[in-house]
């Protein structure tokens, strides 16, 4: 998983509504990475940034979501929870490789390869500024935008 300090990959992804681009980006971005659409630390997790969409903007904050998942599925996960923010769809690419969230997982014996929930805030210049790694939703939010604050 990249780290604080390193250089964050320039990145197009596509998204629900179009595409997201990192060279794009006039300022900070976060980048969350979630397992599964429409799953529930993940509904959660996108309605909470959803939620502080605004105060992101206000900071000239971009926000993005990422999963594998499809770009209709992130498109039906958008409409069903009235989600904001952008939801971009890694499931024909490897940013979430890039990244270091993709990996081998266990759920109740079983193993499996997927997604780690993480949350990265990426300063203007392309540095890696904060990592959240293995994200407990509740607060988390809240949290990235007080270190967008403190940039």
């Amino acid at each position: 998983m990249l780290t604080e300090g390193d250089k964050a990959p320039q990145f197009t992804i596509p998204t629900d509504t179009g595409s997201f681009s990192m060279a794009d980006a006039n300022g900070p971005v976060v980048v969350f990475f979630f397992p599964k659409a429409d799953t529930p630390g993940c509904t959660k997790e996108s309605i909470a940034f959803s939620q502080l969409k605004s105060s992101f903007d206000a900071l000239n904050t971009a926000v993005i979501g990422i999963s594998k998942d499809k770009a209709a599925k992130q498109g039906k996960f958008r409409e069903k929870h009235e989600l904001t923010c952008a939801l971009g769809a890694d499931d024909d690419s490897d940013i979430c490789e890039q990244f270091g969230v993709w990996g081998e997982k266990s759920m109740y014996g079983r193993t499996y390869m997927g997604v780690t929930r993480a949350t990265f805030l990426i300063n203007s210049d392309g540095t890696i500024a904060r990592v959240w790694p293995k994200v407990k939703v509740p607060g988390h939010a809240e949290e990235v935008l007080e270190a967008v604050k403190a940039l």
